[in-house]
Parts: structure tokens; C-alpha cells; sequence
């Protein structure tokens, strides 16, 4: 993490900088807001008192990074209009090094995880794009039971209905050991999502429905012979490729593949990968009537 500070007051921002190399930050100390625009860090300690310099400009160029205000006193001009212009927060002089430390600390591992949310919900989106669910589950009344042929479908399904409620997944892999002190651990601030109950045996499931009495949650099934004492969902796939109860047949497996990625190999490769000849896949999208498009 790389800090940097800036304030005229060069005594001050020595002594600030001397503190934080203490504790393995790296620091670099610019005397006005001019030089720092070329500046490139993590933090940005701001002192919004230097003399004839607008903070503004700085801000609203780093609004990306976290900016931390160093103040002698709380007004419009030194708190007000830089917190409103994307700085994060304020700390006032004198202070603890402790207390800087810990608001560095808190709004790098706030930033951190803003990140690691968005990277999560691209990947998601881009992972559910392909299902197409053409009816709206989100308010249907909890606990319920998604019943699908394609796990995808259930996951979507479950993430729109805790969206719905405002509420925070709480995921539960039931085909993994650690499921008992998982569901134990519950409370109502989160709905829970008892994924896979189908991977269980008759008196594990009935050991789950007790301990799950009274919560909200959603529990997901691929085999829709388990039965259970909830609302149903039943949504499956027309696509057989996604239908983990069955196996495909040689033409269905060859018509998946060259639907999917016709248009990202190369005619020559794509037969290559089939263990077929060129004219054969030819034949084979006459007979699918999956012509390319130019």
C-alpha cells in the first residue's frame, strides 16, 4: 500500500510519514496539491489548508482511489465541498497516528471488496447470460424447492429472489461435509441457499428440514423425485446438454458443440476438435441447419 501525503506543513508530514513506515506503509510527501497531481498511490492523506490551493482538482482526479482529508478545522470550505467532491472522510489535527491507521485500514479493505463485488457480478452476469428464464420467480413466498435439470438455472433463480428481498445469499454446498454446522450457524439476517439437497439421503434430508425449521431459504434439487414439505419451483432446460440426468447422443453432443462455437474456431480446427472432416462438418450443419452467418 502506497500513501501518499500532502501538506505544506513539511514537519508535520515527515513526522506523519516517519509513523507510518513504522508500520510498513510506503509513503511520499508532496508540499503542494500541483506536484501531487502527477502522484500515483493507493491513499491519498490531503490536507485541504494549504494556502491559495484548491483540493478540488486533485479529488475529482483520484475520486477512484481512497482520499483521506487532514483538517485544522471543520467547515464547508475544508470538509464539506471535498467530501461531496468524492473525498471519503476527515481526520483533524492533531491526531493519533492509531486513529489514521485505522481509517487507512478501513477504507482500503472497503475499496478492496467493492472491487472484488463487481469482478463477482460481471463474472456472474457473463455466467448467466445464456439462461433465458422467461417467467419471474423473485416474489415467490419462502422456503421453496427450485427443481431444475440445470444447476445454472437454480443459482439464477435464487440469486433474483434474494435480490427481490434485499438480502444476502448465504450459499450452502449440501454435497459437502461441512453442510451440519453450516446450516447450524444460521440466522435471519442473510437467506440461505441449500444447494444440491438431491445429493442427500432420505434421513439427512429429514435431518435438514428440522434444523432449517422457521428460516428463510431456498434449496435446489436437480432430481425432481426428492420430495419435500416447501413451495416448488419446477424450471428445466430444453437443452439436453445441460440435462444432468441423461446422456447425450453422438448428434446431440456434435450439434451442441458446433452451435456453441462455430464462430470462435476456424472451420478446419472446429473438425479437428470433432475428430471429423471438413466435410463432414459441412454435412452435418446442412443436416443442423447451423449455416455460418458473414
Amino acid at each position: 500500500m502506497k500513501i501518499i501525503i500532502i501538506d505544506n506543513e513539511l514537519y508535520l508530514a515527515q513526522s506523519i510519514a516517519t509513523k507510518l513506515d513504522q508500520y510498513n506503509y510506503e509513503t511520499e510527501i508532496y508540499s503542494s496539491i500541483k506536484d501531487a497531481m502527477s502522484a500515483k498511490g493507493d491513499i491519498y492523506l490531503l490536507s485541504t489548508t494549504i494556502p491559495n490551493q484548491d483540493p478540488i482538482k486533485l479529488i475529482e482526479k483520484f475520486k477512484d482511489k481512497i482520499i483521506l482529508l487532514m483538517v485544522n478545522y471543520i467547515n464547508h470550505d475544508t470538509v464539506g465541498r471535498p467530501l461531496k467532491a468524492g473525498a471519503k472522510d476527515y481526520i483533524v489535527k492533531p491526531f493519533v497516528i492509531e486513529e489514521l491507521i485505522r481509517k487507512i485500514n478501513h477504507y482500503y479493505d472497503y475499496n478492496r471488496l467493492k472491487k472484488e463485488n463487481r469482478f463477482y457480478k460481471d463474472l456472474l452476469d457473463s455466467m448467466f447470460k445464456e439462461i433465458d428464464i422467461t417467467k419471474d420467480y423473485s416474489d415467490v413466498e419462502l422456503p421453496v424447492t427450485i427443481y431444475t435439470n440445470y444447476q445454472r438455472v437454480a443459482d439464477k433463480i435464487a440469486i433474483d429472489i434474494a435480490n427481490r428481498h434485499n438480502k444476502i445469499l448465504k450459499y450452502i454446498d449440501l454435497s459437502q461435509d461441512s453442510w451440519r454446522n453450516k446450516v447450524s450457524n444460521l440466522d435471519g439476517s442473510k437467506i440461505a441457499y441449500l444447494s444440491r439437497v438431491d445429493k442427500l439421503k432420505k434421513d439427512e434430508r429429514e435431518r435438514l428440514f428440522e434444523m432449517v425449521e422457521g428460516k428463510r431459504f431456498i434449496i435446489s434439487s436437480l432430481d425432481e423425485n426428492i420430495e419435500t414439505p416447501y413451495n416448488k419451483i419446477v424450471v428445466n432446460s430444453n437443452n439436453k446438454m445441460y440435462d444432468q440426468n441423461n446422456i447425450l447422443t453422438i448428434n446431440e453432443y456434435v450439434q451442441f458443440v458446433i452451435k456453441k462455437f462455430q464462430y470462435q474456431y476456424p472451420d478446419t480446427e472446429l473438425s479437428k476438435k470433432l475428430g471429423i472432416s471438413r466435410k463432414s462438418l459441412w454435412e452435418k450443419r446442412r443436416k443442423f441447419g447451423l449455416f455460418k452467418k458473414k
